[in-house]
């Protein structure tokens, strides 16, 4: 039987897809003609601005409501500056400074760029409430371990996208803070009372809903006390029940990557997961980030069978479309508006800088950049202190290889800067500190979620909360080591 025209459009208006390279293949502005939602940008789309509104021109010509998505979050989650690295500091950072206001204008600043260039929907902010140190995905992506903080900051900063015509997208609903695994990988779970999620992850989502955000994202997280064995994507005890019902959302709900583990092992497959979602009450699906025409024809004809065989009403997939083309027309005035240089996120940065101890005097240290794995969401974008350095030396080790009798054998006279990121999780980390303090000055520079860990010996400890571009030159200003 062949695929009715009608329900593969009604189908693909309920999906975001992605296309690799800098330029769109035919096939993903011809998928657009023919109803796609839209598409999500990843660092393998940008290249430069130019190249990325020409990019979402193309898009635009094949039909102008199309909608185009990216997850720029400032700090270490960014894609238009993923070869350099974020100008501005992330969520971590703009909590510790505690400004509402200059989150505000952080945000706005980001989507006045992302306007500029034709993109119509930022999956950000992050907001949920990182109470665990050990949470490998989320960390100096949340604006803090505090409730009411977070709530506070994540309205300010749906506020100020939105001021430029560009949607925000809350995530990861009903909260990923509290997760000890990453949901790129595996389904975390999270085991809390409905209770316990109405005072420790919900107040921020109640916030950005009060605050007319635009689009929330589901997480890839399982709630036993509400989502059963499956993923808060596919619930509809979260996604109606909670997030419609309770908390008074209208707008649309968009999942996570369906193509990650979290969802993608949970249901067979990403079609199977499209299906299981939509009938959840998500309305918006994100594919993911290596998709194809071919994978975006088998997610529709998932779709277009669930109809046929009784798995999904016709009524609720019209519905999840009627939304995200809502969300389309909300953001279709959305026009270019000029970029005006700022040093906005370089001052954020500089004012969440804590320093705990004395930085006077080092001279030219040698600076100990330790390397290890970054998360999906991150990506390989650059980090640390070398771009800012004037005459120190700068080493990259591997965590994994890193020697104290070695690494002061190399700085001879030199104190050490040791720069790291999430140092307590290392494998190693807190110990080569401890090594290095016990016959060596040694500065601490913690560029991820601190937690409670602190480098005892060290001669100070240094706290950027992020890992940006803007962090970077943050954290070389505060020991004296920039021009």
């Amino acid at each position: 039987m062949g695929t009715d025209p009608g329900l593969r459009r009604l189908a693909l208006g309920t999906l975001l897809a992605a296309y690799p390279g800098p330029v769109p293949p035919g096939w993903a502005v011809d998928l657009v003609a023919e109803g796609l939602a839209g598409h999500t940008l990843f660092g393998t789309n940008v290249h430069d601005p130019a190249q990325v509104a020409a990019s979402t021109a193309a898009l635009r010509a094949a039909r102008p409501d199309v909608l185009v998505a990216i997850d720029e979050e400032g700090g270490d989650v960014t894609r238009l500056a993923h070869a350099t690295g974020s100008p501005y500091p992330g969520n971590a950072a703009l909590g510790a400074v505690d400004d509402p206001a200059l989150t505000g204008r952080v945000y706005a600043a980001i989507g006045a760029e992302l306007a500029a260039l034709g993109i119509t929907v930022d999956l950000a902010p992050t907001v949920d409430v990182n109470t665990a140190d050990e949470n490998p995905v989320i960390g100096t992506r949340s604006f803090g371990a505090d409730p009411a903080r977070v709530a506070v900051h994540s309205a300010a900063a749906v506020a100020g996208l939105q001021s430029t015509g560009v949607a925000a997208c809350a995530k990861h609903f009903p909260g990923h803070g509290a997760t000890v695994a990453d949901s790129h990988h595996e389904l975390p779970t999270v085991e809390a009372s409905p209770a316990v999620l109405r005072e420790r992850d919900l107040p921020p989502f109640a916030a950005v809903v009060d605050a007319g955000v635009a689009s929330i994202m589901t997480a890839h997280i399982r709630v036993p006390a509400l989502t059963g064995a499956g993923p808060a994507t596919f619930s509809r005890a979260v996604l109606v029940d909670l997030l419609r019902r309770e908390l008074g959302f209208t707008g649309a709900v968009i999942t996570d990557a369906l193509e990650m583990k979290g969802a993608a092992l949970a249901a067979g497959g990403v079609g199977p997961a499209a299906v299981l979602a939509l009938a959840a009450g998500a309305d918006l699906l994100c594919i993911g980030a290596r998709v194809d025409a071919g994978l975006v024809e088998r997610v529709a004809a998932e779709i277009v069978a669930a109809l046929r065989d009784g798995r999904l009403d016709r009524a609720r997939v019209e519905q999840a479309a009627g939304r995200a083309a809502a969300l389309a027309a909300a953001t279709r005035a959305a026009g270019p508006s000029p970029i005006t240089p700022t040093d906005l996120g370089y001052t954020a940065a500089r004012r969440a800088v804590r320093v705990e101890g004395d930085v006077t005097g080092l001279g030219r240290p040698l600076v100990v950049r330790l390397d290890a794995a970054t998360t999906i969401a991150q990506g390989r974008v650059p980090w640390g202190l070398g771009p800012h350095l004037a005459g120190s030396e700068e080493i990259l080790v591997p965590a994994a290889e890193a020697d104290a009798a070695a690494l002061r054998a190399r700085a001879g006279e030199r104190p050490i800067v040791l720069v790291g990121r999430h140092l307590h999780r290392l494998p190693g980390g807190a110990a080569l500190v401890d090594a290095l303090a016990a016959a060596h000055p040694v500065v601490v520079v913690e560029m991820g979620w601190p937690g409670r860990w602190r480098p005892a010996g060290a001669r100070a400890f240094v706290t950027t909360y992020g890992a940006s571009h803007a962090n970077g030159r943050a954290a070389a200003q505060a020991l004296g080591l920039t021009p």
